[in-house]
């Protein structure tokens, strides 16, 4: 059974950071590619953030590049973003997803996790 733990999550003040963790499990880390998705509150999802294990490709849409970094530790199979200079504006609940990375759309994931909330005050 695929499973996605997402974590690190909190409340957190503006130019703070944060690192949230997404642990997989079921499947070989490596056969789909890791995204970050948010969906802040009244919005829709979006994608935040991917990364191709098996080529270390990564995406980051336009509002986070230069702030948020994703990588992995292959051998806990575990993704991570970093996420620095925090905005108000981040303020989401914050999914990692396995599946197929097409940039910030969500409809190539195939498996999800549960969210972790991410809030930034001003």
């Amino acid at each position: 059974e695929v499973q996605l733990q997402a974590s690190g999550g909190g409340l957190v003040r503006a130019g703070g950071s944060l690192r949230l963790s997404c642990a997989a499990s079921g499947f070989t880390f490596g056969d789909y590619d890791i995204g970050w998705f948010r969906q802040p509150p009244g919005k829709e999802r979006e994608g935040v953030s991917c990364f191709s294990v098996s080529d270390g490709s990564t995406y980051y849409v336009h509002s986070v590049r230069g702030r948020f970094t994703i990588s992995s530790d292959n051998a806990k199979n575990t993704v991570y973003l970093q996420m620095n200079s925090l905005k108000p504006e981040d303020t989401a609940v914050y999914y990692c997803a396995a599946g197929l990375c097409l940039g910030s759309s969500p409809g190539g994931m195939d498996y999800w996790g549960k969210g972790t909330q991410v809030t930034v005050s001003s």
